[in-house]
């Protein structure tokens, strides 16, 4: 069974910054995709960021030029730095992975962490 623990989130004022991980228990050098996503109270959870093995990413519009995600092979980590960090980012942080022999039957996802950002 494979595991993906987040860490990181917290309290922040406006302004601020946060870096989050996401600890796998196995290597990511087996995903073949690994990412982000957020759900705040009463919003459908969104995609914040992925990035695929070959090192491709993807962010939403509204964290786009601020959130950076990378990932770390040989530390089975995954990483979001989170950059001038306003009050509509405050919400739960989920981190994913997708298996590269199984796409799509073997998709993971962590306890989420919390982001609040104060005004």
């Amino acid at each position: 069974q494979v595991q993906l623990v987040e860490s990181g989130g917290g309290l922040v004022q406006a302004g601020g910054s946060l870096r989050l991980s996401c600890a796998a228990s196995r290597s990511t050098f087996g995903f073949n995709a690994m990412g982000w996503h957020r759900q705040a109270p009463g919003k459908q959870r969104e995609l914040v960021a992925e990035i695929s093995s070959g090192g491709n990413t993807n962010y939403a519009n509204s964290v786009k030029g601020r959130f950076t995600i990378s990932r770390d092979d040989a530390e089975n980590t995954l990483y979001l730095q989170m950059n001038s960090l306003e009050p509509e980012d405050t919400a739960v942080y989920y981190c994913y992975a997708r298996d590269r022999f199984y796409p799509r039957t073997h998709n993971y996802w962590g306890q989420g962490t919390q982001v609040t950002v104060s005004s």
